[in-house]
């Protein structure tokens, strides 16, 4: 693994650590944590419509700008459940870019803007 890699790797995991720290201090059920936690690789599905849908879909739950939103609205507003909700997708996005899985390109699953996965 390349130098510039395992920071980005290292950075995505500082930013899961984070997140998990801030779901634990919220106060909100682990069990909602488990429930939802996988819950955006649903989208995967979209890959049943060809690499091109499959990437649209995959890609709209796996960047953060959604669940950042999501999460600050939780806390301004004082609403436990939508940072919660905001805080596990981000954990779920952070563990995925620590592993190295990126967003996809139309050419197919296994490509990624960190570089393809699998063999």
């Amino acid at each position: 693994m390349k130098p510039v890699d395992l920071a980005i790797r290292l950075e995505w995991a500082a930013v899961t650590v984070a997140a998990i720290v801030l779901y634990a201090l919220s106060g909100v059920s682990w069990w909602l944590f488990a429930l939802l936690i996988l819950t955006p690789d649903l989208s995967m599905l979209g890959y049943l419509a060809g690499p091109r849908v499959g990437a649209v879909a995959y890609n709209a739950l796996h960047i953060l700008v959604i669940p950042l939103l999501l999460a600050l609205a939780g806390y301004v507003l004082a609403n436990s459940m939508a940072m919660a909700i905001g805080l596990i997708w981000i954990i779920h996005i952070a563990v995925d870019r620590t592993l190295g899985y990126g967003l996809k390109l139309s050419s197919g699953f296994q490509d990624t803007h960190l570089g393809r996965i699998g063999r």
